[in-house]
């Protein structure tokens, strides 16, 4: 089923000749080789898939992407518009380059190690940008891949057997996929659901009835309200909620990340084949209650478009339905794929339609529907399920809170999380003969942490050539910081990085020397410390150092992009009193490129100005903090004397807005 060709890209790999196109896809005759040979074969061709290929291509080496299903990019492309990226300036190599070509797709403008990156878009403008990728690496990818089995000879794969009799052979193999497939074939040991606080010596994990995306109002849960006789309403657990902290195999609920818009152009919410007005009796109950909404969020993405996701009590979470997903074979979560959707588009269906709805609700709902030029392919339905968890390996290191924490931290890193440790509601239970959401998580965490090489890796007795960036070694509630788009790019170019390091080497991929890991990963651009450092570079931050203040500053965490613990601003207030410097301690005399971060937001002041103290005088430059937030924005080049001579002035006067300070940076240039 290959895609239009526009442009191609031949190249020979197990004696089959291979086309893939500008649109990325790969046209190839059914069955054109039995065997099929790569030095790194990739199964699952999510975004971690993809950079995973790309990266290998980039180090010389032959790479081949297996997936699944029909769709490219995983949830980067299937409706995951606005990156859930927690501090963007931790996001490097091609994960950042990424998000640097999706700025330069809507700018129109050359992408460059220094472009802007752009962090929300539209689902059509990331697949673009990841057929860009797989096009100039030449990545073949197989659709309709199946796996039904694997072999080994030891404790390493040799080949990998789709259902359709397909083999692919290779000396690595990485796992991409959200549900962990290759890494169960291949016998490595994996958990799914929650573990007790007391296993990892965890605060937040296991069972947690807080109140996040909680009930407001009371719902009676049974079928006959006031009677418990008569049965629970559907989704909802009869039985008793266990202590908090307490270990289950339940996972944080699923749903599609709808685009929506409320273009003219919009296409209504469509009524599902099997729908029943019966199956949303307690969302109907908690608005007779008068709960008048949210039922969805609206991030926006450009384009008039959204990233809409869950919000609230009862939404587009389909909480309880996906338990057994994580374990079924391909058939199985297709038909529990096709359940999600039917409640979700039943759900808006019944926002926007039913008659019992008080009008202001329906016509809310009506007022957005689903952009027409997005999916065209499956009725304008996101094709990708959000499988927020399934499986999750057992290693030896295991990512906990602590790591999300700060409190231990991972000797052996290859890429950096910051996001929230983030769990949707894992079930509905009954608690004082109302209904209540259990399993709802938010928690921040402190900054970037590093995530260890030995989570991506199985313990070597089991498997000496997977790699499995996805499904990695972290408690549940780890996990939920972890399992963000950027993070698995960026875990997924480390591991084809140590494919290729440990194939050249003749190594088991468990005794690849990380030193060696280590320079390869800094020299392509991956970020492995917080803050991040290069030879010569100074970097002031608020809370450092080296900054002197006039006036009041007042911190702030409200916006996200900054760069340490806060950021500090004017109040918008004391016009020309309040200033800022940085001061940096210059190792040696010579030529820096200046830069200023901040954080973005409408209010921010669009005419700040900037004073660069240099070796040849001072320079003023002027900045829009509306724009351009959680990234290093260049000042110019200067010169320096060693020491503390140069320094970088934020002033306040005549500024229309709030004015931000939040780290400044000096590159030998």
């Amino acid at each position: 089923m290959p895609h239009l060709i526009t442009r191609r890209h031949l190249f020979k790999i197990g004696g089959a000749t291979l086309i893939v196109t500008g649109s990325g896809a790969l046209a190839v005759p059914a069955l054109a080789a039995a065997v099929v040979d790569a030095d790194l074969v990739v199964y699952g061709a999510t975004s971690a898939g993809i950079v995973a290929a790309v990266q290998a291509r980039r180090m010389g080496r032959t790479c081949v992407v297996l997936e699944p299903g029909t769709h490219l990019g995983g949830l980067t492309t299937g409706g995951l518009g606005m990156t859930d990226s927690g501090t963007p300036a931790s996001i490097g190599g091609i994960a950042g380059e990424f998000y640097r070509r999706v700025h330069s797709k809507y700018a129109g403008t050359p992408v460059t190690p220094t472009s802007p990156a752009r962090y929300t878009f539209e689902p059509h403008v990331a697949r673009a940008v990841f057929d860009d990728l797989i096009a100039e690496a030449g990545v073949p990818v197989y659709f309709g891949m199946k796996l039904s089995g694997a072999a080994k000879a030891g404790n390493r794969i040799t080949q990998l057997t789709a259902d359709n009799g397909q083999v692919f052979r290779g000396p690595m193999f990485v796992d991409a996929s959200y549900e962990g497939d290759l890494m169960a074939l291949a016998g490595v040991g994996f958990t799914v659901g929650r573990e007790a606080n007391a296993a990892y010596g965890e605060t937040i994990n296991g069972v947690q009835l807080r109140s996040g995306h909680q009930f407001t109002l009371p719902v009676d849960p049974y079928v006959v309200p006031g009677n418990p006789g008569s049965g629970v309403l559907p989704g909802i657990s009869p039985t008793p909620v266990a202590a908090n902290g307490t270990a289950d195999t339940r996972i944080q609920a699923y749903n599609y990340r709808m685009c929506l818009t409320q273009s003219a152009a919009r296409v209504p919410f469509p009524q599902p084949a099997g729908y029943s007005a019966a199956d949303y009796e307690l969302l109907w109950r908690y608005i007779q209650a008068g709960y008048t909404g949210p039922f969805f969020t609206t991030h926006s993405v450009g384009g008039g478009k959204t990233d809409s996701n869950n919000n609230g009590a009862v939404s587009t979470d389909f909480i309880g339905a996906n338990y057994t997903y994580p374990l079924s074979g391909y058939a199985a979560r297709d038909s529990l794929a096709a359940d999600h959707r039917r409640y979700q588009q039943g759900l808006m269906w019944f926002l926007a339609n039913d008659p019992r709805l008080p009008a202001g609700i329906r016509t809310s709902t009506s007022s957005w529907g689903l952009a027409p030029d997005e999916f065209t392919a499956t009725g304008n339905w996101p094709p990708q399920l959000y499988v927020r968890e399934a499986r999750r390996m057992v290693s030896a290191y295991v990512m906990t809170e602590r790591d999300c924490r700060g409190t231990v931290k991972a000797a052996d890193p290859v890429g950096l999380a910051s996001y929230t440790m983030d769990s949707h509601n894992c079930q509905r239970v009954i608690v004082g003969g109302v209904v209540r959401n259990e399993g709802d998580v938010q928690i921040g965490v402190p900054g970037p942490y590093p995530i260890s090489y030995r989570s991506i890796v199985p313990a070597e007795a089991q498997c000496a050539n997977l790699f499995v960036p996805v499904c990695l070694a972290a408690t549940h509630i780890a996990y939920g910081s972890i399992r963000m788009e950027p993070v698995f790019m960026i875990l997924a170019q480390s591991a084809a990085t140590a494919a290729v390091l440990a194939t050249s080497a003749a190594l088991p991929i468990q005794q690849l020397s990380h030193a060696t890991l280590a320079a390869r990963l800094r020299a392509d651009g991956q970020l492995l410390q917080w803050p991040p450092t290069s030879t010569g570079e100074v970097i002031v931050d608020n809370n450092g150092a080296g900054v002197t203040r006039a006036g009041t500053w007042l911190r702030s965490t409200s916006i996200a992009g900054y760069w340490g613990a806060d950021y500090e601003h004017d109040d918008n207030t004391a016009k020309g009193v309040n200033r800022l410097r940085f001061t940096p301690n210059l190792p040696a005399a010579g030529g820096y490129t200046a830069y200023l971060r901040w954080t973005a937001h409408a209010n921010r002041a669009g005419n700040v100005p900037i004073d660069i103290v240099h070796s040849g005088g001072i320079t003023t430059r002027t900045v829009d903090q509306r724009v351009s937030g959680g990234q290093w924005v260049s000042l110019g080049t200067f010169t320096f004397a060693a020491g503390t001579a140069g320094s970088v002035l934020i002033r306040t006067e005549g500024t229309d807005g709030y004015v931000i300070a939040d780290a400044a940076r000096f590159l030998p240039a």
